[in-house]
């Protein structure tokens, strides 16, 4: 059993930076960054590869987001730039334990789940 936890989260003005970090516990192959706004369903941003060698982005995000990983510290990053109201969300990360495709934007892909942390961006 894998345990994934979040961090970086926090309130910040429309056009600014957040960087959320995603901590295993243990090895992972695809890992990847949901988020939930109130009131909507979860929905995919990104995903890395186990290698961490391919990206994929959700068109929302793409050009803003970048997704990367330190499999020496068995964490994950969420950079996010030029940040829009509409990111306004509480931002998961998940984690594939046997399989690695960076095309998994669907949760049922994903093994492991963090607790999530809140992002809050202002007009």
């Amino acid at each position: 059993q894998v345990q994934l936890v979040e961090s970086g989260g926090g309130l910040v003005q429309a056009g600014g930076s957040l960087r959320l970090s995603c901590a295993a516990s243990g090895r992972t192959y695809t890992m990847g960054w949901f988020r939930q706004a109130p009131g909507k369903e979860r929905e995919f941003v990104a995903a890395i590869t186990g290698s961490g060698m391919s990206t994929y982005y959700a068109d929302s995000v793409k050009g803003r987001f970048t997704i990367s990983r330190d499999n020496a510290k068995n964490t994950m990053y969420l950079q996010m730039s030029s940040l829009k109201p509409e990111d306004t969300a509480v931002y998961y990360c998940a984690a594939a334990g046997y399989s690695d495709s960076v095309f998994y934007t669907r949760d049922y892909r994903y093994d492991y789940w963090g607790q999530g942390t809140q992002v809050t961006v202002s007009s």
